[in-house]
């Protein structure tokens, strides 16, 4: 009986150009990637050439005009504020900022405050070999700017948030952290008392902007501010705001009972525009008396709007 042809494949050498399976590699690639720490790699070196004389004198230049960008800033909108250059195109400072820069009243005043502080940090700091990095940006002085502090204090303050940050600019946390415990330490009583004259210095406080020169009356003290009467309202004002006039008793005196007078005329709704400008005038005075065609003018006002005043003893 024959036997079937057998269905074997005959086996085909492969050609000499095909790759040979890989035996060896798969072991060595599972141990690397077994053992990462195990791989070697390869780092061609660079080399970084130093600047030259004048690559290093270019970086210069241009690192403090990066510094002092925000102090021309604030120069220049002081010079435009003081010289009211807005003037034919807006209204109020307030409002030539926002449309122009995109500046908040906020922002504008506190660029012209920094750059105030950074004038008194250049006149107040030591000088004697001792290089102090200053501010690069008016965040770093926006706590002192707030704190209205004498521009000596404010080198003072400067200088210690240096040592802090370990003799390189100090951020405004750290600057604000020496700001606060100079606050916190005990300092000088408030100098002032009730019943006492003083004019008032707004020091670029907005809210006190036209009321420079105005004098008041002492009425209240706390213990870094006073409320002051004037003839047109009662204002709160840190004592850097304020200066005594160091009148004697009897003429603080007769003072307050002029402010009086004052504020009774201001008070009167219906006044002429007239009114106003012996008001602004007599309350700018800051002197403890009246001449005869000033003291005849305000009695005629005072009887016109039936006011009556009798002199306190």
């Amino acid at each position: 009986m024959n036997k079937p042809p057998s269905r074997r494949k005959k086996a085909i050498p492969a050609a000499s150009g095909e790759p040979k399976p890989a035996t060896d590699s798969a072991p060595e690639n599972t141990s690397i990637q077994d053992n990462p720490a195990s791989a070697t790699i390869t780092v061609t070196a660079v080399e970084v050439r130093e600047l030259t004389d004048q690559e290093q004198s270019l970086r210069l230049q241009l690192e403090r005009r990066v510094e002092r960008a925000f102090l021309e800033a604030g120069q220049a909108l002081m010079e435009l504020r003081d010289r009211r250059l807005y003037r034919s195109t807006h209204r109020t400072f307030e409002e030539y900022c926002r449309e122009r820069f995109g500046y908040s009243r906020d922002a504008a005043y506190l660029k012209i405050s920094a750059t105030a502080v950074y004038e008194n940090l250049q006149k107040f700091l030591p000088t004697n070999g001792q290089q102090i990095p200053m501010p690069t940006n008016e965040r770093q002085l926006r706590f002192l700017a707030k704190a209205e502090l004498e521009p000596a204090v404010q080198a003072n303050v400067w200088q210690q948030a240096v040592e802090q940050a370990g003799n390189k600019i100090p951020s405004g946390r750290i600057v604000k952290d020496v700001v606060d415990r100079i606050r916190e330490s005990p300092k000088v009583p408030n100098p002032y008392h009730i019943g006492e004259i003083c004019i008032l210095l707004p020091k670029d406080d907005p809210d006190l902007r036209g009321k420079g020169g105005y004098w008041g009356v002492v009425s209240h003290v706390e213990e870094y501010s006073c409320t002051l009467q004037t003839w047109d309202g009662d204002y709160t004002v840190k004592i850097e705001q304020m200066k005594s006039l160091k009148f004697l008793d009897e003429d603080c005196q007769f003072m307050e009972q002029l402010c009086v007078r004052l504020r009774q005329l201001h008070q009167v709704a219906s006044r002429e525009e007239a009114v106003d400008w012996l008001l602004q005038g007599l309350g700018k005075q800051a002197k403890p008396y009246l001449s005869s065609l000033q003291a005849k003018l305000l009695a005629t006002v005072e009887r016109e709007y039936k006011i009556e005043w009798r002199q306190q003893k």
